[in-house]
């Protein structure tokens, strides 16, 4: 699905534990990572439902790259660039 990957085992956990120091006033669940960007789409916890896309180690406050009403949302979106990240 690039150029989105869905995060799993060592990366998901450094991904999870990082995005916390980084960011420790937010409740973010990362489950997926963009290898163009240091973007990650997350769940924010305090965002039921939705779907954040966090731009990682950037400063507090400047991290917030948009997000999506729901997953599914989010997929589509994932799709559609990965449609015009094909060659």
């Amino acid at each position: 699905m690039e150029p989105w990957h869905v995060l799993t085992g060592d990366e998901l956990f450094r991904r999870f534990n990082g995005l916390g120091t980084r960011y420790p006033t937010r409740s973010l669940v990362p489950f997926g990572a963009r290898q163009d960007t240091d973007d990650i789409a997350c769940w924010d916890i305090s965002r039921p439902g939705e779907v954040v896309i966090v731009h990682d180690f950037a400063s507090s406050g400047w991290e917030d790259q948009g997000s999506y009403h729901d997953f599914n949302s989010w997929l589509r979106s994932a799709f559609e660039e990965f449609i015009e990240w094909m060659p």
